[in-house]
């Protein structure tokens, strides 16, 4: 299914009203955040973002990989704390802890995102003393934090993805060795990031070549055997076969053969060219619809309840297990989660839906949020689909980093999908999202 241009991407002004959203799932409110208007962006960030995604990480399943990461640079710093987290266009993912309890925040509470502004390290000697982070939960309230020492994680193209920190509950002053040992272990980190990917990759081919083996196998079948049919019936004795006619069986014979080989070289060709497009890009194991809605369950529930909005995500379950890439999925969807989170207000939801559409040489992964929040003018809608959108604020003033759903658009362009995006002011907005799917056995 081919991108179309942006001037045929359609959207319509939404019929639902905000009476039509309902669930039994009960609301608890954690965490209230005191969200920021000022917020520190790199230059770099649309790459930054680009060259996170390219990971195609489930934040939610990294902990094992990097636990004894994290409890290492608590040991060699004498710390309390020790934290490693990326970040994307709205979010703080900590991946794994060390003596304190987190795994995500929103990225403007964040003391990470400023450490991904430098070239080398952040130091806060004293966290309730410095006015942008002394009426952050995590210093106001228990741990009630003070020290903060941070190195960011730099990609192979010099991005920070995020950062590898260190924090205590006393006031501290880290020598040169021990800053030293902590850039050791955040390019451990980076290294492990690039070897999962890899693993991923490798597990991708896996499947790629079992696909080729069965395809190969059931195309050539039908005319390999034509010819031997030829070839027996030209050998046969009993055939009485005249010359013209066994010529005429062998001149088939050649153009079947050539039919062959041009098959198996339109194969080869496809199988090349799908490598040379996808070879360099993080490639993950296939999974299904059940599995994508715990991991967005675990990602984003804890952020919409704590602004206070129900979050539902439901599943097709004529298909829910029937299998496909999620190269790239959770990073589409996640961006659409997060930026529905912003726009609803307190009381408000956020719906995900998940479908699979059979088709005949391959499906259709259907992915739609919707929310019940602000909405938009069909203006704004088209300013986003043509990559001219402004950030704005949230409903609660969370920060707008504007590259959220600029992000989506090159992701789902990457994939050969489409993004539509249906709206009215105060209503809420609907986005969906089609990718198209190599059937996976």
């Amino acid at each position: 299914m081919d991108t179309p241009d942006h001037q045929d991407q359609q959207f319509v002004q939404s019929n639902r009203q905000p009476g039509d959203w309902s669930t039994t799932l009960p609301l608890e409110v954690e965490t209230k955040y005191v969200l920021k208007n000022s917020y520190p962006i790199p230059e770099n960030e649309f790459q930054r973002l680009v060259d996170l995604a390219d990971f195609d990480l489930d934040y939610s399943g990294l902990q094992d990989k990097f636990k004894d990461l994290t409890t290492l640079a608590a040991k060699v710093t004498g710390t309390e704390v020790s934290l490693i987290n990326l970040i994307d266009s709205y979010t703080q993912w900590s991946i794994t802890n060390y003596g304190l309890d987190l795994t995500s925040m929103p990225r403007e509470n964040s003391v990470c995102q400023y450490t991904i502004m430098e070239p080398d390290n952040f130091e806060v000697k004293d966290l309730q003393l410095d006015e942008r982070f002394a009426e952050e939960f995590y210093v106001t309230e228990d741990p009630h934090l003070r020290y903060y020492f941070g190195i960011p994680l730099k990609s192979s193209n010099g991005n920070h993805l995020g950062a590898l920190c260190v924090l205590d509950t006393k006031t501290k002053e880290l020598d040169a060795e021990k800053i030293e040992l902590l850039r050791i272990i955040a390019a451990e980190v980076v290294s492990r990031l690039y070897t999962i990917r890899e693993i991923q990759y490798l597990k991708r081919q896996v499947t790629e070549v079992n696909e080729s083996q069965r395809r190969v196998s059931h195309d050539i079948r039908g005319p390999l055997g034509g010819i031997l049919t030829m070839a027996q019936l030209v050998t046969s004795s009993e055939a009485n076969l005249k010359l013209n006619e066994i010529l005429e069986f062998i001149q088939l014979i050649q153009v079947c053969s050539k039919s062959l080989l041009e098959l198996a070289d339109e194969i080869l060709v496809n199988d090349d060219k799908w490598k040379l497009e996808n070879g360099n890009s993080s490639q993950s194991e296939v999974f299904h619809q059940v599995k994508l809605k715990d991991t967005l369950d675990k990602l984003y529930t804890p952020q919409a309840r704590a602004k206070g909005i129900r979050f539902i995500v439901s599943t097709d379950a004529s298909t829910e297990l029937i299998p496909f890439s999620r190269n790239k999925v959770v990073q589409i969807v996640g961006n659409l989660i997060s930026n529905a989170i912003k726009f609803t207000m307190e009381g408000g939801s956020v719906w995900v839906t998940i479908k699979l559409h059979i088709e005949g040489s391959h499906n259709i992964l259907s992915l739609t949020v919707q929310d019940s929040g602000l909405g938009m003018t069909s203006e704004k809608v088209m300013s986003i689909l043509t990559g001219q959108g402004r950030s704005s604020h949230g409903t609660a003033g969370e920060s707008g980093y504007g590259f959220g759903l600029p992000l989506v658009q090159h992701l789902v362009d990457t994939l050969k999908g489409q993004l539509s995006i249906t709206s009215t002011p105060g209503q809420g907005t609907c986005f969906k999202v089609n990718l198209r799917q190599q059937k996976v056995s």
